[in-house]
């Protein structure tokens, strides 16, 4: 008990960190049930007026209060879990990694464990909707959009650096200072990683778009595209950060967003020399794991207390080489993504059109 409620606690303050987001939680007659004093300490703590130890207070009251539920009831009721991974450009390079994390899973659950590594997310929302993946690695956007749609809900978040979020910046070559903001990216030649890229396309195209630099007229994809195609000399979504920056150094484009880290991950150090960062837009939150809504909380506890166990050093190589993550921080949907959910809604029709593939080919 009081190592999960430790967890809630880390949980809790790390999100909060991020960004301060609205803590509502409701009951089943629309009531709320954090209290406002609760709410207060929240934001005051973030803003440095009151100390981590009242702060902490508050979160020992709702966790206390069965407000936020910490209580371990670890009986799996089904033979089989479906955990659906990341989209990668190369799946087998992936395989072998995920096919560790589904031995340890095994052996510490006690059912079979299935794995989907998929070329696109179109596969995994729409298996979260119907049915046939039960729980998904995710980034940001796309967890947003899941959520949205299939009620799925974020349960752990990755700790990344010692931080569960990282910063979406703009790329631009080292010889080339014509760009000094993300506002001069405008009419010029961009690369996107993918339209559901959390810091390669929804937090700079959603910045723009937010803070009025790019008006999307209509309400529909068609709109979002045509808003691209009017701001940018042209644009494209590369399929990840290593191809977007490689457009980069090639000077095919002017521009490629992507994270921070982006760079020293996929580029040899001569390459990393050649470009320069512009600018950081802002946060965003780290990868996610996704469960269905569909899961038991017997389950789901189960699923999220096996993962925790790769925090430990025994097992946190399989965690590691993953997707470099350091651990995973129990969490919730509003608690990790929060308001960059905002900027996903901002780009009219792009939630939709993850959906509309899959139901356009059956």
């Amino acid at each position: 008990m009081k190592q999960h409620k430790t967890l809630a606690l880390f949980a809790v303050m790390a999100a909060i960190s991020v960004t301060i987001v609205p803590l509502t939680i409701q009951n089943a007659d629309g009531q709320n049930l954090i209290p406002d004093w609760i709410k207060n300490n929240a934001k005051w703590w973030s803003e440095g007026t009151v100390d981590d130890q009242t702060f902490l207070n508050g979160i020992e009251f709702l966790i206390e209060n069965d407000i936020i539920n910490t209580s371990k009831n670890d009986t799996i009721d089904v033979d089989k879990i479906t955990i659906g991974f990341i989209p990668v450009e190369k799946a087998d390079e992936l395989t072998s990694k995920a096919e560790a994390l589904k031995t340890f899973l095994e052996n510490e659950l006690g059912v079979d464990v299935e794995l989907i590594i998929p070329t696109n997310y179109e596969t995994i929302i729409e298996g979260m909707r119907f049915g046939h993946i039960d729980a998904a690695f995710m980034d940001t956007g796309p967890a947003w959009i899941t959520h949205q749609r299939t009620g799925a809900e974020a349960v752990l978040a990755e700790v990344v650096a010692g931080k569960v979020n990282y910063q979406a910046t703009v790329w631009a070559r080292a010889d080339d200072g014509s760009i000094q903001s993300l506002e001069d990216t405008l009419g010029k030649r961009v690369a996107f990683t993918s339209i559901t890229g959390s810091s390669g396309f929804v937090r700079p195209m959603g910045t723009l778009v937010t803070s009025g630099h790019v008006n999307i007229e209509g309400d529909d994809i068609v709109a979002l595209e045509a808003a691209l195609g009017k701001n940018f000399e042209s644009y494209t979504f590369a399929g990840g950060y290593k191809a977007a920056l490689e457009l980069l150094l090639n000077e095919n484009v002017d521009v490629a967003f992507g994270s921070d880290i982006a760079p020293q991950k996929y580029l040899e150090l001569e390459d990393q020399l050649k470009l320069r960062p512009v600018t950081t837009i802002g946060p965003v939150p780290s990868h996610v794991f996704m469960v269905s809504p569909d899961m038991s909380e017997s389950t789901k506890d189960a699923l999220v207390d096996a993962l925790i166990e790769l925090n430990y050093d025994e097992n946190n190589k399989i965690l590691k080489n993953l997707y470099g993550a350091e651990s995973l921080l129990p969490t919730t949907t509003t608690l990790h993504i929060g308001d960059f959910g905002t900027f996903i809604d901002a780009l009219t029709g792009l939630d939709q059109v993850i959906l509309d593939k899959a139901n356009k080919s059956k």
